[in-house]
């Protein structure tokens, strides 16, 4: 079962920003400049965790991964100011 997730980041230095983005690029749909939304199941969930629990300082990086429920039955009410915003559509995904 796929989970919505919002995962943001906030990253002291510039390299390893660039590592988390392309991370998070493999694995996710980027709404801004450090927040992605994403659809995984358990094993892709497990997997983001590791590449970034390997690609962090965990004393000067932070990321937040909200999980917002089952894919099939969340439906999140989004507040866009400025740019407009869609949620990801449920496609199937080739890997």
């Amino acid at each position: 079962m796929e989970h919505l997730y919002v995962i943001s980041y906030d990253i002291a230095d510039d390299k390893r920003w660039r590592q988390v983005f392309r991370i998070m690029k493999g694995h996710g749909e980027w709404l801004q400049y450090s927040v992605f939304q994403c659809r995984l199941d358990r094993q892709r969930y497990v997997q983001i965790q590791v590449e970034l629990n390997e690609a962090i300082h965990h004393r000067d990086d932070h990321v937040l991964i909200l999980d917002l429920g089952p894919v099939d039955s969340v439906s999140p009410h989004v507040t866009s100011l400025g740019k407009s915003f869609e949620p990801m559509k449920r496609e199937a995904m080739i890997f």
